[in-house]
This record gives C-alpha cells, sequence and structure tokens, in this order.
C-alpha cells in the first residue's frame, strides 16, 4: 500500500488547510499528519503546500494531485461502504441542499419522517436558494425545482409543481378578471424574482413581460399581497394552495396554464449511489404532485 501512503493525510490538510485540524479529522497526532505528508512530497518530488503560521494552502502541484486524488479516495470509500451495507441497513449521514420554502414546507416534513424509519442515518440539511455546489459542499443530493440547466449532474425527476396566476376577489371586483395575456398590461402585477410570467397557450409557451407596483424576492410577502388585494400573482402551488382552498384568491387564466415543471433530485455522477441515497430517492420518488386547484 506505498503508493496510498500519504493520500488520507493530504486530502484533509487540503481541505481542511490545517494539519492540527486534518489530524483532529483523521484521530492521529498532528506529528503524524506532518510526517505522512513530508513522506509524500518526498516521493512525488514535488511541494504540495505553502505553509505558513495561519495558513496552508495548496501549491498548483497540489490543487493538480487533489484533483486527481479526491476521486480515487471517494472510489475507495464508496467500495469500502458498500461491503460494510451488505447487510441492507442504511447508516451514516446524508447531505441535502434544497430551495427554502420548498425545503420548509415540503421537503422537511417528509425527510423527518425519513429519519424515523431509518434510525442509523444522520441528515444534514443546508436549505438556500443559491445554487450550490455538490462536490466543493460534499453534498450527496441537491434538489432543484423547474428546468435544469445543462449540468453534469444525475438527475431523477421526484413529482412536479404547478404554477398558479392569482388574485383576491376584492383585486377582481375592482379591476376586472383579466381573459386573455395581453390584458395583464392594464393590471397590477405583483413581481418576484423575474419580470416575466410564463404560459401556454396554442402556440405553444409563451413568456409575458409583467410589472407592477411591488417587487419582492419573497413569495410569502407576494401572496400576502395579493390576499391584501394589491396586484395579481405567479407562484407555485406551495405558496398558494392555502389560500386558493380558503378564498382568499382566485386562480385566473386557467386555460393559458403554463406546463408543470419538474422536482429533481440532483446527484453526481462518475460513482456508484450508495446505499442511503439510493434508499432516499426511492422514498422521495412520487411524493412531490402538483396541487390542484
Amino acid at each position: 500500500m506505498t503508493d496510498w501512503q500519504g493520500i488520507s493525510e493530504f486530502i484533509a490538510v487540503a481541505e481542511s488547510e490545517s494539519f492540527t485540524k486534518a489530524a483532529e479529522r483523521l484521530k492521529i497526532s498532528t506529528a503524524q499528519t506532518s510526517r505522512q505528508i513530508q513522506t509524500l512530497e518526498q516521493r512525488l518530488g514535488v511541494k504540495l503546500f505553502y505553509r505558513t503560521t495561519r495558513r496552508v494552502t495548496l501549491t498548483e502541484a497540489g490543487q493538480l494531485y487533489y484533483q486527481s486524488c479526491r476521486p480515487l479516495q471517494d472510489a475507495l470509500s464508496d467500495a469500502e461502504r458498500n461491503l460494510s451495507q451488505l447487510q441492507s441497513v442504511p447508516q451514516g449521514t446524508l447531505r441535502i441542499t434544497a430551495p427554502v420554502t420548498f425545503g420548509e414546507r415540503q421537503l422537511m416534513p417528509l425527510l423527518n419522517r425519513f429519519l424515523l424509519e431509518h434510525p442509523r442515518l444522520n441528515l444534514q440539511c443546508e436549505l438556500t436558494n443559491k445554487k450550490m455546489d455538490l462536490v466543493e459542499g460534499h453534498f450527496d443530493v441537491a434538489i432543484r425545482l423547474g428546468r435544469l440547466d445543462n449540468e453534469d449532474l444525475i438527475a431523477r425527476k421526484l413529482g412536479s409543481r404547478r404554477l398558479h396566476t392569482c388574485a383576491s376577489p376584492a383585486y377582481l371586483e375592482r379591476h376586472g378578471t383579466p381573459d386573455t395575456l395581453s390584458e395583464l398590461s392594464h393590471h397590477s402585477c405583483l413581481v418576484g424574482t423575474l419580470d416575466y410570467w410564463r404560459f401556454r397557450d396554442s402556440r405553444g409557451e409563451r413568456m409575458v413581460r409583467i410589472d407592477g407596483r411591488l417587487r419582492c424576492n419573497s413569495g410569502e410577502a407576494l401572496v400576502d399581497a395579493a390576499c391584501l388585494g394589491l396586484g395579481i400573482v405567479q407562484l407555485p402551488d406551495y405558496y398558494v394552495k392555502p389560500y386558493l382552498e380558503n378564498g382568499a384568491i382566485r386562480e385566473v387564466l386557467t386555460s393559458v396554464a403554463p406546463d408543470e415543471e419538474g422536482i429533481w433530485a440532483l446527484c453526481v455522477p462518475g460513482r456508484q449511489l450508495s446505499p442511503k441515497v439510493r434508499i432516499l430517492l426511492d422514498y422521495l420518488n412520487g411524493q412531490f404532485q402538483p396541487a390542484s386547484a
């Protein structure tokens, strides 16, 4: 195993940028970590780290070596984990990232029940509207909504969501109910992160530019404004479903409602999915269906 000697220590130091933290992570002494790195550098004939009193950073050669070693260690870990999990008991830690509101309202209640069913699993969830890098963030699964970019990731569709265009009865009584897309220009639209809404008519998908008195990147704030009669809003079902059910808002332009959007689980390609990831995806599969109006 001479060729592997020092690889674990090298990766740990590269990721923690500290010999001390790497040693704590590997549960060995700092001196042993330093010796292994020194031996590795001598064997390779290159300097892998720049060392200062405050920080340890990779050299150019170290960065290239890390990019090659990290997948190899992941593959070895997967092989060992698969052997250790032949008893089919999912265990370990799952790291997941998902959008904030969807995560709070739709995903986390399911994941909490998932944990009850699998007591040997731990879960780390990061809810953020920022698109996280799965490799850099060491995430097992990322939940994404709508259309996917051309990402080099494995994608599994878990379900779908619908966009609803809605307004309060009071607003519609004052300003009238739009029957065509061209009429939206005469209405106050509640604008989110995009300045257009999606629809589908006989000519196919339509992107309609909208404008209004209120712009906000919070769906919660926009649906509240719609209930107060400030304008028309277009939001996913998990924002508007309770307000549609109690009559606080009504759906409009249903004849040109956009197609359903996918709810996706993304994983890093190039490795066999671990048992814990497979069982999670199987559990989530088909759980997310669009709410009916």
